[in-house]
């Protein structure tokens, strides 16, 4: 079945304005609690959510796999597995700057089908921006389709970002002692809905993840890949949401990845 592109988008629209936007610099307290150590969540990302998952399964009635759903049971992220298809949503991907008042936020979606992306959708809500992908059809950001350019050859001229927060003491050490090579080595935007658009239009080079989870990187990783880039694992396997691995590198082209990877990954 082809799904219709189009029709996702308004689905993420709608959910934007109804659940997300009335909620962005208006949050009580009371609307915003940790359901981990060190993880929150808000009203609007339960409502988006819900309204997404029930919107979706009206086009394509598959597992919804949902982030504030998967965190409440974890068992759901087996249907990316064991499904033939599988719907990922992440309602409010940023969720902390979201709560901060920055704009740095983001309404996700893919499709899964036999464990991997075919299609995705990343909606910037504030600036109304939207970028999607198909698998083997291309990569685009408001009908306009993304071709990623090569990165500089030079090292020193490279910018990458790097979530270290999961990482080991010795593998901080690492990344701190190669940073000065680069010309940019920054923590990235804190949403993976914000930093793979702009791995894929030219602002950044290179990101390297831990502990990446699904509905965080299928969508970007198939923008990216489909605009021309790389997201693989350490061993230059392709990225698929299907698998349970720790790190995840991407960048703009097979020369970068070969050299962050050497740098930054023992």
């Amino acid at each position: 079945m082809t799904i219709d592109i189009d029709a996702v988008t308004e689905i993420l629209r709608e959910a934007a304005d109804t659940a997300v936007l009335p909620r962005f610099r208006a949050l009580r307290e009371d609307e915003i609690s940790e359901k981990s150590p060190g993880e929150i969540v808000t009203v609007a990302d339960r409502e988006a959510e819900a309204f997404i998952g029930l919107r979706l399964r009206e086009l394509l009635d598959v597992p919804v796999v949902g982030e504030e759903a998967a965190s409440a049971d974890p068992d759901l992220v087996r249907a990316l597995r064991n499904e033939p298809a599988a719907w990922l949503v992440d309602p409010v991907d940023g969720t902390k700057n979201f709560t901060r008042g920055s704009t740095a936020f983001a309404v996700m979606a893919a499709l899964v089908r036999e464990g991997r992306a075919v299609a995705s959708w990343i909606l910037h809500p504030i600036e109304g921006t939207v970028y999607t992908a198909e698998l083997g059809s291309g990569a685009w950001r408001d009908g306009t389709r993304l071709h990623r350019e090569p990165a500089p050859e030079k090292t020193s001229e490279l910018r990458g970002a790097v979530q270290r927060r999961f990482f080991s003491p010795a593998e901080r050490e690492r990344v701190e002692a190669v940073a000065a090579e680069f010309a940019e080595l920054g923590g990235g935007a804190g949403c993976a809905g914000v930093d793979y658009p702009r791995l894929a239009e030219g602002g950044l080079d290179f990101m390297l993840f831990s502990q990446p989870m699904p509905w965080d990187h299928a969508p970007g990783g198939l923008l990216l890949s489909e605009a021309g880039g790389l997201s693989l694992r350490p061993e230059g396997i392709p990225y698929r949401p299907d698998q349970d691995e720790r790190l995840l590198l991407d960048a703009a082209d097979q020369r970068t990845w070969d050299r962050a990877r050497s740098l930054l990954l023992p």
